[in-house]
């Protein structure tokens, strides 16, 4: 590879980890808007076993993830929802604040026109 491509190839994933970074804190925000002050760290730590975890909620988790997606400019352009956002979902499924999560992220990150 040339200096050149190196040099784009850095600047590519710096970009990236500013764009995942700045999804993580959007979702920091609204959790601690849900009042989830002591638990948000522990709400967004996922790793590969939970991610593979079987739930009964993880059809309507992915369905949530997905109007969020379509719906809101929570996630930027050409960042996709990942499967540790679907595991997050799930948690919020459980403790009853998936719907005003959706809705919270819809008032404050609206959707951009296009």
């Amino acid at each position: 590879m040339s200096m050149i491509e190196w040099e784009k190839l850095n600047y590519d994933i710096h970009t990236l980890k500013c764009a995942r970074r700045e999804v993580t804190t959007r979702w920091k925000k609204i959790l601690l808007m849900l009042g989830y002050q002591r638990e948000v760290d522990a709400l967004l730590s996922v790793n590969r076993q939970m991610a593979q975890l079987e739930s009964e909620n993880l059809d309507r988790a992915r369905e949530l993830l997905q109007t969020i997606w379509e719906e809101s400019g929570l996630f930027p352009p050409g960042i996709a929802a990942n499967d540790r956002y679907v595991v997050v979902m799930d948690r919020l499924i459980s403790l009853d604040s998936a719907d005003d999560f959706v809705r919270i992220a819809k008032e404050k990150y609206p959707k951009a026109p296009e």
